[in-house]
């Protein structure tokens, strides 16, 4: 059960670090005349269509939105994309996913990429927790936060109102 004393994130506070994490991208590819923002499935592709609004208000680069298929318990089945992989070749790209936990999630997305040919590759997460057991960073993230193994971050997106508990 979700109780509001477990909220790390309200609304507010979720949309300002999108916006931050938008502007640091946009800086991050000033030089570029096209970014894909990949999202991996559920949570994570909510997360990467809000960078996609932010960055088509704030810049003039062509902003293109990619959906990454990845099943989070069995990540080393096969992963997909919504665009194919001239899409995407020798452009930069930001993979995104809304909680970076232990890096497996990431690091598979990270994996399918590399057998395409990138002039850039960042990832970027809403909440960044330090229990990783793969060499996995986030070049983008909106928070750090250090708990307990039996801790979980649980993000809500709902059109008007999102959240991050604690739980």
């Amino acid at each position: 059960m979700i109780i509001e004393d477990n909220l790390i994130l309200d609304t507010i506070q979720i949309n300002q670090k999108i916006k931050r994490i938008a502007y640091q991208i946009y800086e991050n590819n000033s030089n570029e005349k096209e970014v894909i923002i990949a999202g991996i499935v559920g949570n994570g592709f909510i997360f990467a269509e809000r960078l996609v609004a932010i960055l088509k208000e704030i810049s003039e680069l062509k902003v293109t939105l990619c959906e990454v298929y990845i099943n989070k318990k069995k990540p080393l089945e096969k992963i997909t994309t919504s665009l194919e992989v001239n899409d995407y070749k020798n452009k930069s790209l930001v993979l995104v996913d809304d909680v970076l936990n232990s890096g497996t999630t990431l690091i598979y997305g990270v994996k399918h990429f590399l057998d395409v040919p990138l002039k850039r590759f960042k990832t970027a997460v809403l909440v960044n927790r330090n229990h990783k057991k793969y060499p996995i960073k986030a070049d983008f993230k909106g928070i750090s936060l250090s708990t307990s193994i039996k801790e979980h971050i649980q993000i809500e997106f709902s059109k008007n109102n999102s959240k991050a508990y604690l739980i």
